[in-house]
């Protein structure tokens, strides 16, 4: 990356914030969270999405822990959900990946619960690649998902001080 894309990135990243919550923000976080699966899990069908769009609506954005990532204008651009130490979602708009609002995200996850773990869609190569350059390792790996469909699951523990 050149210094130029550098300083690009720390500036977007200067103007991020993360806030707790609000229910109102649920309809915005589900809209966030189809168009960042639509641009990152290309191995999965519409009947896919349109099965998952219910249990991130109705389960997983009112039972978990969930903090929104905010542009300059205080808009949500972003969300992860966390269940105790581990990092249950994080979902970038599409127009943001890449421009440190993950990194972003697990820093502030690291503060609030220490060491993390996380799933990941072993398909989801780009999601695999930013955990693994951010200090995560592979655990083990599941050949289905949580919900039993054939969508391989690596699990990942972030390294530690005494195993890093």
């Amino acid at each position: 990356m050149s210094n130029f894309s550098q300083y690009i990135n720390r500036t977007i990243e200067s103007h991020m914030s993360i806030r707790k919550v609000q229910a109102e923000d649920h309809p915005v976080l589900l809209g966030i969270w189809e168009q960042s699966v639509r641009a990152s899990h290309d191995f999965l069908s519409e009947k896919d999405i349109q099965s998952l769009i219910p249990i991130v609506r109705d389960q997983a954005l009112p039972n978990l822990e969930v903090w929104v990532l905010c542009d300059e204008a205080s808009a949500p651009v972003g969300f992860m959900g966390l269940d105790g130490s581990k990092l249950e979602a994080l979902f970038i708009s599409p127009e943001r990946f890449r421009k440190g609002g993950g990194k972003i995200m697990l820093e502030h996850a690291r503060r609030l619960k220490g060491q993390l773990q996380v799933d990941v869609n072993e398909q989801n190569t780009r999601a695999v690649a930013f955990y693994l350059s951010n200090g995560f390792s592979v655990s083990s790996r599941s050949s289905t998902d949580s919900q039993g469909n054939p969508f391989p699951l690596l699990h990942l523990l972030e390294a530690t001080e005494s195993t890093a």
